[in-house]
Formats: C-alpha cells, sequence, structure tokens
C-alpha cells in the first residue's frame, strides 16, 4: 500500500469531526499531495501518517494555505517522531 492510499482514514476521521465538508474537497487532493510528498522523503509507519495526515488537513482548515499547513503538520510530525515513544518505536522497527 503506498502512502497516499493510507490518506482515506485520515480523510474520513476528519469528516466525521466536520460533518459541514463534502468529501470531494479540495483538502483530498491536497492531503494526497502533502503525503506524496511524505512518502519521497522518506519511510513513515502508519501512526506517524496519520499524525502528519490529521494534523496537515487541521491546519488547512485553519490557515486556508498549503505552505502553512505542510509546516504545522511537518513540526507535529518531528515531534511525535523525535518524543521518547517515537524513538522506541524507530528502536523497535530497526531490529
Amino acid at each position: 500500500m503506498d502512502i497516499p492510499e493510507r490518506s482515506p482514514a485520515a480523510q474520513r476521521n476528519y469528516l466525521l469531526l466536520h460533518s459541514g465538508i463534502s468529501e470531494h474537497d479540495h483538502r483530498r487532493s491536497a492531503l494526497h499531495r502533502y503525503l506524496t510528498d511524505l512518502g519521497d522523503a522518506g519511510d513513515f509507519d502508519f501512526d506517524l501518517l496519520q499524525i502528519a495526515a490529521v494534523s496537515y488537513l487541521k491546519s488547512l482548515d485553519e490557515l486556508h494555505d498549503d505552505r502553512g499547513a505542510r509546516l504545522a503538520a511537518d513540526q507535529a510530525l518531528a515531534q511525535r517522531a523525535y518524543s521518547p515513544q517515537g524513538r522506541q518505536r524507530r528502536r523497535r522497527s530497526a531490529r
């Protein structure tokens, strides 16, 4: 399963919280592009991708700016990846 195929779970969760947004909203293609770029940059596990996806969608909704949303999502991803739990996860996956 490639990375953009993993985005529907985050998209569905986001739509459940924001019922006024159409499933065919521009955010879906924006999320697909963001996750594709993440996949091109490195290997991420499913949990981190979901965190990045939800953070991106939330930031895109608040900021109405792709660049700002990417930055906010990247910061949330980095914070989670370099937290004690993220370091443990990376050590386990390296075994």
